[in-house]
């Protein structure tokens, strides 16, 4: 008897998402000003020095040297991630004015630049049964190099918008960014244990200190006005466009993986890490590159953010019932990674 497809029990609307727009709220109806926006941007900024030294500290070397056996993987996935998605949002330039303000179009194209996620990616390529320590191991090399590469496309692809290659945004990254990363890597031998021990505790510094930084991001943006220039047809144009840009990046990951010579498991993982952008990350980074107008750029962002859940979440269970992965065989060592489906919680937060 066939069964007829169908849709996962509830689509994974992130909790996490939900409480970033209540901050968006709170700092709409009580913005921080005067010297409480003095206070905000100060322990923002310490926020994201926080963030980042604990990225560093949590990244595996080791496991990082490892996964440099499957370097072909990678260097497709870095590519998708730094190369062809910010080709596709300087496409969209021409968007602008007639479908995208440019604010807006700033903020879309900074969400071409951020790095893959880690958690999700990880998630789905386990639910469609993918590589999934592939999907491990290229989800971290790209947050490591979006801690350089980021900054440094936002400062040449946006130029003024995000700052430029201005003395004083080049300190705020060093110092904000890559000072607290490589500390934490630094002192990884001596706070790793902790980590791993308080994971969960830690998991919740790590999206208070989002939340936070959210906060003073769109406060400043209240200040300075930003909001009134944004438009409801301006956002269903921006939703539209994004809806686009997921589905290309989706196909172009999928089909051309398969045209290099990959197999079901590494297109998986390709497609899974190669198609998503992270929100944990790129909100810390927009704070630093963008000053007050950070509200607005990360707007695209986390829209994007939420509609890869949804569309993913779906994908990842339709991959998991190919005639390939439902009745192939699966390869040595790979028995605890191919669970059934529902076993598997919906991604939540990066």
């Amino acid at each position: 008897m066939r069964h007829r497809p169908r849709l996962p029990a509830r689509l994974p609307l992130d909790p996490y998402v939900l409480a970033l727009l209540a901050t968006v709220g709170l700092a709409a109806l009580l913005p921080a000003r005067g010297p409480a926006a003095t206070v905000a941007d100060g322990a923002s900024t310490a926020a994201v020095a926080l963030l980042f030294f604990l990225y560093g500290a949590r990244l595996s070397t080791r496991e990082a040297l490892d996964g440099l056996r499957h370097w072909r993987l990678h260097v497709t996935v870095l590519a998708c991630t730094f190369a062809l998605f910010p080709l596709l949002g300087l496409a969209a330039r021409g968007l602008v004015p007639t479908l995208l303000t440019q604010p807006l179009y700033s903020g879309l194209l900074f969400l071409c630049l951020v790095p893959s996620t880690v958690q999700s990616s990880i998630a789905f390529t386990s639910i469609a049964r993918g590589n999934v320590p592939a999907a491990i191991c290229a989800g971290s090399f790209s947050s490591l190099a979006g801690i350089v590469l980021t900054p440094l496309l936002a400062a040449g692809l946006l130029g003024a918008d995000a700052g430029g290659f201005s003395p004083d945004s080049l300190v705020k990254i060093v110092v904000q960014l890559l000072l607290p990363f490589l500390l934490g890597q630094v002192l990884r031998r001596w706070v790793g244990g902790f980590l791993v021990r308080h994971k969960k505790a830690l998991g919740h510094v790590d999206r208070g200190s989002i939340l936070l930084v959210v906060y003073a991001a769109f406060s400043a943006g209240m200040a300075a006005g930003v909001w009134r220039r944004v438009s409801l047809p301006h956002l269903g144009a921006l939703l539209a466009v994004e809806a686009v840009l997921l589905a290309v990046m989706l196909l172009v990951t999928w089909y051309g993986a398969g045209r290099l010579g990959f197999g079901r498991e590494d297109r998986i993982a390709i497609q899974f890490t190669g198609s998503k952008k992270s929100l944990a990350a790129g909100l810390p980074m927009a704070s630093v590159l963008f000053g007050a107008q950070a509200g607005l750029a990360v707007l695209p962002l986390m829209l994007f953010h939420q509609m890869q859940l949804m569309v993913c979440a779906v994908l990842a269970r339709r991959r998991a019932r190919d005639p390939e992965a439902v009745g192939g065989e699966l390869p040595p060592g790979r028995v605890a990674e191919v669970s059934p489906p529902a076993q598997h919680p919906a991604p939540q937060g990066r």
